[in-house]
Formats: C-alpha cells, structure tokens, sequence
C-alpha cells in the first residue's frame, strides 16, 4: 500500500507534536507544510527535508495539489473553521485542532457543509487516546462503577504565570474565541463527554489574572481580553453533578490532568502528568488501588488517523458532531460566567 500523504497546514508547536507521531507510522509520510509566516515555513522545509515546490504559503494553492490525501489544521483558533471548510471544497480529508471554531455557529455551519459533502475528519482532542481514560470508559460502559453520580475535574498549566510572555494570540479574544476555557476546558469537556455524557446546563466563574501584556512589536502593552481560569459546576446527562477547575495559572504545574468519577458501586481516578495513570475502588476493594491497563487500551492519534483514512478505525475519534456539543459547551460557560447566571445547553 503506498504511503498516505500528509500536508501540514501551520508549522507551529503543535505541528511538531503530530509530526513525530506521524513519522513512527510507515504507511504515512509528511508531503507538504503550508503556513503565513515564511520563516518558521522555511525551518520546517529544512527540519523534514521537504522540496521547495511542496512549501506554501496560501492553503487553497497547497489542496489543490492532486497527490496530497489529507491535511493536519493546527493553526491559530479565528482560522479552523475556515481551513476546515477549504478541505471540504477540495474533498480533502483532515484532522483539525480543538476548538473546531470560534462559536456554536460557525460549528454548527461546519457541521451541515459536512452532512452535505462528507470527507473523512477527525477532531484533535487528544486525551482520547490515553490508555487511561479508554480504560475507564470500558470499566463504566460495563457497569463497575454503577450509576454515575459526581464527576470532578480539574485541567492545570502553569506556564501563563510568566508575565513576561506577550500578548500571543492565545491572549487575544478576536483570535481565540475564549481563554483557558477553550484551551484547556475543551478537552476536559470533551473527556467527560467521552467517558461519561454531554453537559446539560452551567454556572461558571473565572477571571483574568495578568490583564496586561507586552505587544508582539515591543510598542506598547495590549489587553488581555480572555480567562486565565475557569471553574464550573454543571448537571451532566442523567442528572450527573459535576465540577471543573481550569487554569493557565497553577504554580509548578506543566500539564496536569484529573478526573475523579463516583458512582454507586465503586469509583475511579484518572490523572495525567508525564503519564496516564488510573486507580480505582470496586465492590470488594478496601481501598483505591492503581491497575496495570491492558495493552488493548494503548492506542495513538496519528495511527488513528491514518486508519480513519484506510477505512478502519474502532470508532472513538471525535468528529464534528463532538466538536459542536463542545462549542456549545464553551459557548455556554463564558455567557454563565459574562451573565453571572445559570445557563441551559440548547
């Protein structure tokens, strides 16, 4: 089988991220990058050994190429929904970079162009794919944890802390959409939506700690116009109590995770640092205890893709109808938090 061909579009971090997952995979190659600013481009044209023809700087003239299978979308939030839209007009299949858009509107779009002119895709919420939390899931689909009554969780980073950081467009409402909410809430929300079910309804608080930060070009200093923290407490599906703390502001913290699950027979704690780790309370156990995760609960994004590509897959990826239960989450927590009141998810 020949190798599929993958074009990057936004050579930023997080395209390193997917590139080295992407190069472990031998039916799979990077063909093509794609990025508005020249000289990161040219960095990684260098950094993967790319030709020059394969380098471009405008993503319509790198989808028209007829080699290319599938694109990586990992650029700045204000353009997913936009780029995703150009792969569907080109009938190119893609992987796209939470959130999926700037609001549940523009999802929701993004959704009904894909209901007309379906394409294989595939949401980049990561976490999916950690053997813990696929683990998990097994465990409370077959009953072990019996009806789910709390959920409480917790996603921190410190790395904003450092007020030297500029205005980024992390920092930057017209460019993000939300703050640490849409950074970081996304994927908590979409963990407990995989694990457990959708948010029904939200009251939510957060805040912006450092609300000045030097502007890019060194002229001056700019506002910081999104959260630096959030925290909710919601109803999930079934009347499932839940709460949530995320913030870009937690002292030593690189990227931690926490998902502690109560239920009436049993519970379990999920937590991610350097890695996933998984310890549960059954009926018959004393204590909790830490469970080795059988190896058919390992699994790996780029391979996911790939397969989803060949036709395969086992059915967990996220797709555009999560992203825009998602979107409408988010949505749902900044109105709470701007408005000060509870807010139910249409």
């Amino acid at each position: 089988m020949a190798a599929l061909k993958i074009g990057f579009i936004g050579v930023g971090g997080i395209a390193s991220f997917y590139a080295d997952g992407l190069k472990k995979i031998p039916d799979a190659e990077i063909w093509s990058i794609c990025d508005s600013s020249p000289e990161p481009l040219e960095r990684r044209r260098v950094e993967w050994g790319l030709p020059a023809a394969r380098v471009y700087e405008e993503p319509e003239a790198m989808l028209r190429d007829p080699e290319l299978d599938a694109v990586m979308i990992g650029t700045p939030n204000e353009s997913h929904c936009g780029l995703a839209k150009l792969a569907i007009a080109s009938g190119k299949a893609f992987a796209l970079e939470k959130p999926v858009a700037m609001d549940a509107a523009e999802a929701a779009e993004l959704a009904q162009l894909l209901k007309a002119s379906p394409v294989p895709h595939l949401i980049c919420f990561s976490y999916r794919y950690k053997k813990a939390a696929r683990y998990a899931r097994q465990l409370i689909n077959e009953g072990r944890l019996g009806r789910i009554l709390h959920v409480h969780s917790q996603y921190m980073q410190g790395w904003a802390m450092d007020e030297r950081i500029p205005l980024v467009w992390r920092f930057r409402k017209e460019k993000t959409g939300s703050g640490a909410i849409g950074d970081l809430g996304s994927h908590i929300l979409d963990l407990t939506r995989f694990l457990i079910g959708g948010t029904e309804r939200v009251v939510a608080d957060a805040g912006t700690i450092v609300p000045q930060r030097d502007l890019l070009d060194g002229s001056g200093q700019g506002e910081v116009d999104v959260d630096d923290f959030c925290h909710v407490l919601s109803r999930l599906e079934g009347g499932i109590s839940s709460t949530m703390a995320i913030s870009r502001f937690a002292s030593g913290r690189g990227n931690y995770q926490r998902i502690e699950i109560y239920g009436t027979k049993g519970a379990l704690v999920y937590r991610l640092e350097e890695d996933d780790t998984l310890r549960i309370r059954l009926d018959g156990d004393e204590a909790f205890r830490s469970v080795d995760i059988p190896e058919a609960f390992h699994a790996d994004q780029m391979r996911s893709f790939i397969e989803l590509l060949q036709g395969g897959g086992d059915g967990l990826d996220a797709t555009i109808e999560d992203g825009l239960a998602n979107q409408r989450a988010v949505d749902a927590i900044v109105e709470s938090f701007e408005q000060r009141r509870w807010v139910t998810i249409e």
